[in-house]
């Protein structure tokens, strides 16, 4: 669906963004810093192109943090509820979108385990899914 546009929010509602098609990517990463992150056994991001997001309301709410110890993680979240939200990389190159956080339903399934080795002990099988141990061959995010 080239034409697809998907929105998302905070969990208070106080931020609002728009996503716009052709998607980049669509994965569950199981690295640990994802892990830490969102308190899970991995993130599933959605990955577009800086210029296929928008942000609707709240973006003063918006509050980065990139880790230091880190060559290039950082999240991005409501300061008001803490809900994870859409950020740059440190690039510039990509913004990756929580799909937590999405408010409908892509029209697309994540296609990929990254940073499969790196997965907790506990976490379950692929679900059929390839696994990479870094990010799928394909793409350079």
């Amino acid at each position: 669906m080239s034409d697809e546009v998907l929105r998302g929010s905070c969990l208070c509602g106080a931020i609002a963004y728009e996503v716009r098609a052709p998607f980049l990517e669509f994965a569950h990463c199981h690295c640990s810093r994802c892990r830490k992150a969102t308190g899970s056994s991995h993130a599933t991001n959605l990955y577009v192109s800086p210029d296929r997001l928008s942000w609707l309301s709240g973006q003063d709410a918006v509050v980065r943090f990139d880790l230091p110890s880190a060559r290039s993680f950082a999240t991005t979240f409501c300061r008001n509820c803490g809900g994870p939200l859409p950020h740059h990389t440190r690039s510039g190159r990509v913004i990756v979108v929580p799909a937590g956080s999405l408010d409908n339903v892509p029209g697309l399934k994540p296609r990929a385990h990254i940073f499969w080795r790196s997965r907790a002990p506990w976490t379950s099988d692929a679900a059929g899914l390839p696994g990479f141990d870094e990010y799928a061959d394909d793409w350079g995010a």
